[in-house]
């Protein structure tokens, strides 16, 4: 507040008490909208329940646009449609219950194109649809439609009908309702891991009273498993190449991997391995990337998403834990920052074929004991350099005299690399693994991530 006061005290001197009180109510009302904002997203990690946290959002906007109704449209990719999640107001139930193909309408075009857009006469814009209107009897003023994106792509619409005493929509309060959509997406997403994992929950617990229970517990687990990892590789365009691969010692494993982009320029990822087989190491797995994935933010390093996890982990006092590397690339500068928990030394393989371990602060795996502390450790690649990371699947891989393949020989591999893509380098490492074990059956599940700076 008296950071409030000090905006507000020069522009009572200078502009008089009247033009001062008016700076006064416009500084009262942006902190408001901006506790509203803080408030939102506080509120939407109490619940990964996506109706409860949409709704939430709706009544928020209400709050900082008042407005006669408030709707959310998802996106129905298989049909190209947009469908009512949430919608208040006086025909909420029927609006529901109408679905709108791509560039219909609005909130179509808004899907569409991943702009907002601002009407404040229906009537003579001749991009307005009627539709919905029509079916419910409601009698739209005008409107303001923004969308929610995530990783370039639009996952919905966030969209206020009729702003409360006939004013028209201002620019202004574009910007306040791309601010409220902004972290939805991200919400949505960690709603969707959440119901996936917990229908995969509910599948799990019915398939225990069917006479062949072990192989559908196996074959739901190993889908669980397959499901949280990436399903495509970043295109030839972006200024990295990342590839990654897991393959399991049985029907599922305990190994896991993740990545996406943070934002244009930087991309998260991580390699982890858990302390147990089967399908508790598989479920463990699960909630790890999900909680990986939700809590991570743009301005968090990996050491203190790794604490954050840790502590929910721990919390419920598992009997299992999970070896950890995760780190953050910024393809822009080339720095890469890192942090591990327990797990295998990771190699840099720089272009001109020398391999180099890097040496990070050591920490407990994940789930091992509470209120660990994580470290971040803060390295450069090169154009051409390349990191990779690895379970001890790869190192510990036996062949019939009982012979490990070990560090060394993995570093003699890597000095073979440069010049390879990170799918090729992954392709022949594993080549290189069964050929070393000779037949001899694998004993541990395996997974491999590599990470190039393109030239």
């Amino acid at each position: 507040m008296d950071m409030l006061w000090a905006a507000v005290v020069p522009a009572l001197v200078a502009g008089g008490l009247a033009g001062g009180a008016a700076v006064y109510l416009s500084c009262r009302s942006r902190v408001r909208q901006a506790r509203t904002l803080l408030d939102i997203s506080l509120q939407l990690n109490s619940t990964l329940r996506r109706s409860e946290q949409i709704e939430l959002i709706v009544e928020r906007a209400k709050t900082i646009l008042p407005v006669e109704a408030a709707s959310v449209l998802l996106v129905d990719r298989d049909r190209q449609e947009l469908f009512f999640e949430v919608a208040t107001g006086g025909k909420g139930d029927e609006v529901k219950r109408i679905r709108l193909p791509f560039g219909e309408g609005i909130a179509g075009l808004v899907a569409q194109s991943g702009d907002s857009i601002v009407v404040n006469d229906p009537a003579a814009d001749p991009r307005w649809s009627s539709r919905v209107a029509d079916a419910t009897g409601f009698v739209t003023h005008n409107l303001l439609t923004v969308p929610i994106v995530k990783g370039g792509l639009v996952e919905g619409v966030l969209q206020v009908v009729n702003k409360r005493g006939r004013r028209p929509f201002t620019d202004r309060d574009r910007q306040l309702l791309e601010a409220v959509a902004q972290p939805m997406a991200v919400a949505l997403e960690n709603a969707r891991l959440y119901e996936q994992l917990e229908s995969s929950m509910n599948a799990l617990a019915a398939t225990t009273k069917i006479k062949d229970r072990l192989e559908s517990e196996l074959q739901i687990a190993g889908g669980i498993q397959m499901s949280f990892l990436p399903r495509t590789m970043p295109s030839a365009h972006e200024p990295y190449d990342v590839c990654a691969l897991l393959k399991s010692a049985k029907e599922v494993g305990g190994d896991f991997y993740n990545f996406y982009k943070i934002d244009q320029n930087r991309l998260f990822f991580t390699l982890g391995d858990v302390s147990d087989k089967g399908i508790p190491a598989a479920l463990f797995m699960a909630v790890a990337l999900t909680l990986l994935k939700g809590k991570m933010k743009p301005d968090l390093s990996p050491g203190e998403l790794l604490r954050m996890v840790n502590d929910e982990l721990a919390a419920d006092d598992p009997m299992l834990f999970a070896t950890i590397v995760c780190g953050v690339f910024d393809a822009g500068t080339g720095e890469m920052t890192l942090s591990e928990g327990g797990h295998c030394t990771p190699y840099l393989v720089r272009a001109t074929g020398e391999v180099q371990p890097v040496k990070l602060r050591k920490s407990l795996p994940l789930a091992a004991m509470p209120e660990s502390s994580y470290y971040d450790t803060v390295v450069s690649l090169a154009e051409g350099d390349r990191l990779v990371l690895y379970t001890d699947g790869i190192t510990e891989a036996e062949n019939a005299a009982q012979e490990q393949y070990g560090g060394g020989r993995l570093q003699q591999f890597l000095r073979m690399t440069p010049g390879m893509s990170s799918a090729e380098v992954i392709d022949a490492l594993l080549m290189d693994v069964f050929m070393f074990a000779d037949g001899a059956p694998q004993s541990d599940d395996i997974a491999v991530l590599s990470l190039m700076r393109r030239s």
